[in-house]
């Protein structure tokens, strides 16, 4: 989980803790599943407890819905967005979406370093 402290690791019985989630690539380990499934968020809330993991986050993108144009598409919009916004909601949701971009382009590129392994 990519946190305002960095990298966290979870595994089972883990101590509970909270934190704050930064933009990035969550990558989960399902059991009976060969792969990691990676989804990018652009940011939220981590809550750990012995027995469950909660990620809450304004948007969660899986790695197989994502599209490297697309996603630099969506960044190249939403930095146009922050420099021509013209009150706070709207440069808001201007970071939001760089945030959601920035994401997406973070886990692809984690994906592209995985495969050259």
């Amino acid at each position: 989980v990519p946190t305002v402290q960095g990298e966290l690791g979870i595994y089972p019985r883990h101590e509970p803790i909270m934190s704050l989630v930064r933009p990035g690539a969550l990558r989960l380990t399902v059991q009976g599943e060969a792969e990691e499934v990676l989804v990018a968020v652009s940011g939220g809330v981590l809550e750990v407890q012995p027995d469950k993991i909660t990620v809450l986050a304004d948007v969660a993108v899986r790695s197989t819905e994502m599209d490297q144009a697309r996603a630099e598409a969506a960044k190249k919009a939403a930095e146009t967005g922050v420099s021509e916004a013209r009150d706070e909601k709207s440069l808001a949701e201007a970071h939001k979406a760089l945030a959601a971009a920035i994401a997406q382009l973070k886990t692809l590129d984690y994906l592209r370093s995985q495969k050259n392994k």
